[in-house]
């Protein structure tokens, strides 16, 4: 029978973990994904995430001990959130990676630039970045909880001293230890005032590739003495202010262990992590259906091998059950022992007693939670995106922010005989969810009569086009780009290098605006003229866009323009 959380919330207390079959304890060591979204029909990733039926047998037959969650408004997870509660056997832990707040994923909550927008201001002003740290963690964690999350996969310490990294990037605090240690901790101690855990990753450290992990296995080959001065104390760091969990990076690591990547490296997470740092907390893997791991490893070896490096929670494996069925065999036949299951599942329910246990206000949550299926309550819902969490959104976008050339723009643009563009260029216009047609970077200019033309990564033969036979007038190039996964490169940095050289070679650039990479403004800003007018920012959300070309125009637009924005 499954326990349910008004149970739980009554007693304060976990059902015995030692009460459950080798079965069980082995479920509970497993995460799998979960589309956010209420219906089937409205799953995007159907490799990944499974049908409404298939996850609840997981649940509630299997025992599976969390989900992470990917996709849908925030509104729409704290439905889901509580039905997946409803179904579990043993209440579960409910994961995202919000490194950049609850809005990163679920809309209608706060979305924050990327944590190395913090970085930056703690270049100027170290107490005033550690402070934006800590009041993210503090609202990614509020909010987290006010939708059903008590997991958040977040922060990175990674120390991105690579600009070519194609998967960290700006999801890191900064390209030193001490930066990254300064924020990271600070956004720790933040998060701690609520009953979530916090994550530390990517274990041993991913800032130092130019591999994406998702596609291929990176390699790190550094000897053990640059390791342990640079990608080890941001880790120690978080240790020691109470990270609950350490995620595990799929990168081979030659100083430690030369066959193993540190996912499935015994050397790499009980000699390294546990043994030399001392963590005590979970050690959950990076998504195992990535491709540093699939394409070597199987669906059912990878997470039997995980486990025996030590490993307390397989992320995604390929197959939830066969996952299970695998590392169940792996214990009969004495390749793990029974006690290292028993030590991951002590840890896995320590963890389960710090957010369901224990705290009256997590106690009424719950209680709100279970009571059916219904529209969550207002009072919950009330939590998110307050006006002071967009406050400090808006004050680490205006802090980070780089200007350079002659900035403002005058009231009337240059040859003004002629209509002036607005070229966008974007990663990828289909999934571009920050750039819909109210968006400011596109309204904006519209009100000041720019004609419009968007180029993304599908349309290279309209780009090309546009090169040759266009760019005939004063032209206002916007770049939205920043790393994702499953992408080689770090941009289109060939793509939008050729705009800005063609407009430069006519005289037509009249601004640059940049939104994500500073790597990328780094590379195009040696060839801009010294009085261009450029704005960079961090973030490439409608806040971002908003702030951005209100410093961009600001003598040329009236400032009630942009209160709908900011």
């Amino acid at each position: 029978m499954a326990v349910k959380l008004e149970n739980l919330s009554r007693s304060n207390s976990l059902p015995k973990w030692d009460n459950l079959s080798l079965e069980e304890q082995v479920a509970q060591m497993v995460v799998v994904r979960a589309s956010g979204y209420l219906f089937d029909h409205q799953i995007q990733y159907p490799d990944w995430e499974p049908p409404a039926k298939q996850l609840q047998h997981w649940l509630q037959d299997l025992g599976v001990g969390g989900v992470i969650f990917v996709g849908g408004s925030a509104g729409e997870v704290a439905i889901r959130s509580q039905q997946l509660q409803n179904w579990a056997k043993v209440p579960l832990l409910i994961a995202a990676d919000i490194e950049e707040g609850t809005g990163q994923r679920f809309s209608g909550a706060t979305w924050f630039p990327p944590p190395m927008a913090i970085g930056a201001v703690a270049a100027e002003d170290e107490q005033q970045a550690q402070l934006y740290a800590a009041q993210m963690g503090a609202i990614t964690a509020q909010e987290a909880l006010a939708i059903g999350i008590n997991w958040i996969l977040a922060p990175v310490v990674d120390v991105n001293n690579n600009p070519q990294n194609p998967v960290i990037n700006v999801r890191s605090f900064g390209e030193t230890p001490a930066v990254v240690s300064q924020l990271a901790t600070s956004f720790i101690q933040g998060a701690q005032q609520y009953p979530v855990l916090t994550t530390a990753k990517h274990f041993p450290g991913h800032g130092d590739t130019a591999t994406d992990s998702h596609l291929k296995l990176p390699t790190l080959p550094h000897a053990i003495s640059r390791l342990e001065t640079v990608e080890l104390p941001p880790f120690q760091d978080a240790i020691a202010s109470g990270v609950d969990a350490v995620m595990t990076a799929h990168l081979l690591i030659p100083a430690w262990d030369k066959q193993y990547p540190a996912t499935l490296s015994k050397q790499v997470l009980t000699q390294v992590l546990r043994s030399n740092l001392g963590f005590e907390g979970l050690i959950v893997t990076d998504a195992l259906v990535m491709g540093a791991i699939t394409n070597r490893y199987g669906a059912q070896e990878a997470p039997v091998m995980a486990v025996e490096a030590g490993a307390d929670i397989v992320l995604m494996p390929s197959s939830p059950e066969g996952a299970i069925q695998a590392i169940c065999e792996a214990v009969r036949t004495g390749r793990i022992s029974q006690e290292q299951i028993q030590a991951s599942v002590e840890r896995i329910w320590q963890a389960k007693t710090k957010v369901f246990g224990g705290l009256e206000s997590q106690s009424s949550i719950l209680k709100n939670r279970v009571s059916s299926l219904t529209t969550p309550t207002p009072n919950l819902l009330l939590q998110l995106a307050q006006p002071s969490a967009l406050t400090t959104v808006a004050n680490i976008l205006q802090d980070s922010q780089k200007i350079g050339g002659s900035v403002p723009l005058p009231p009337e643009p240059p040859n003004s005989d002629r209509q002036p563009c607005n070229l966008i260029v974007v990663d990828n216009a289909i999934t571009c969810d920050f750039l819909g047609r109210n968006a400011p970077a596109v309204v904006l200019p519209r009100q000041l009569g720019y004609e419009l033309q968007l180029i993304d990564g599908h349309t290279p033969a309209i780009a090309q086009d546009l090169c040759n036979s266009g760019l005939e007038q004063p032209t206002l190039l916007q770049l939205f780009i920043r790393c994702n996964p499953f992408r080689e490169s770090i941009g289109l940095t060939p793509l939008a290098k050729n705009f800005l050289n063609k407009l430069l070679k006519k005289n037509n650039l009249q601004a640059l605006v940049i939104y994500g990479s500073p790597y990328i403004l780094e590379q195009l800003q040696p060839d801009l003229p010294p009085a261009t007018p450029y704005v960079f920012s961090y973030g490439q959300t409608p806040e971002a866009q908003a702030i951005a070309l209100k410093v961009l125009f600001a003598e040329a637009t009236p400032v009630h323009t942009f209160t709908e924005f900011l």
